[in-house]
């Protein structure tokens, strides 16, 4: 069977020739940013390869690769799973991401062009087609795409890799702490965003962006006790049905 590459080119420039190892790479990251693969989930190396229908060695790779960006966590003799971020490293990981956001502003700013606003535009309106037809996994992976996308017109290929992992990490920590059912309104965020971008806005634009991160903060429950309350509450929903026969 041959490999098939990934439906999307996951914010990065497609490259001549993808290698077996690029490919499981790409498609375990796209099933992380779609919330398919949860946090805690065990990565097979076995499965994997009968999945995918390549050696071991080629899936080690790929995972080590997941490992290095903090997509996955790898165990010493107890085999990779999906990393799920604690409330502090989850903190630490949405701080990091509003300093790389800037970062990545101002260096678009600097490198934008109308070919490159368009291609921006796409990517919203692939992510407002996803929501409306209720596709949320894809419309959380191509809200996702949008800022790798981002990443890769600043034209810094440091800033791009730490972004992909960072943009990986949040997906976890939404489908983690993401309190309640949530509407996303996210593309309508990005077209402003754009929008600064094209106008050469600098300040504008990192005040969109800062309250873009403010919106996907406001939706997680990241305090410890909060959390806590929130998970047993969902535990035991059946239980408020029931009390008048508890109260018997």
């Amino acid at each position: 069977m041959k490999l098939k590459k990934p439906k999307a080119p996951l914010g990065v420039a497609k490259k001549a020739k993808n290698t077996q190892d690029d490919i499981v790479y790409e498609h375990i990251f796209e099933a992380v940013l779609e919330q398919r693969l949860a946090p805690g989930t065990k990565l097979n190396e076995e499965s994997l390869g009968e999945i995918f229908s390549v050696s071991r060695t080629v899936i080690r790779r790929a995972l080590s690769r997941l490992g290095h960006e903090q997509v996955v966590v790898l165990r010493p003799n107890r085999g990779a799973v999906v990393a799920a971020p604690s409330i502090a490293e989850a903190v630490k990981i949405v701080r990091a991401r509003r300093v790389i956001e800037n970062a990545v502003i101002e260096l678009v700013i600097d490198n934008i062009n109308a070919q490159q606003i368009e291609l921006l535009k796409e990517s919203v309106a692939r992510e407002q087609a996803y929501f409306a037809r209720g596709d949320r996994g894809a419309g959380i992976r191509q809200s996702g795409e949008f800022h790798l996308l981002l990443a890769q017109i600043a034209d810094n290929p440091p800033l791009l890799s730490f972004q992909r992992s960072l943009v990986s990490q949040c997906s976890l920590i939404i489908a983690q702490y993401e309190s309640g059912a949530q509407s996303h309104c996210s593309y309508d965020e990005h077209y402003a965003l754009i929008d600064s971008i094209a106008d050469g806005d600098t300040r504008k634009a990192t005040q969109l962006m800062s309250h873009h991160l403010d919106h996907i903060e406001s939706k997680l429950c990241l305090d410890e006790q909060s959390s806590n309350d929130n998970y047993l509450k969902s535990v035991f929903a059946d239980i408020n049905a029931k009390e008048d026969n508890l109260a018997e």
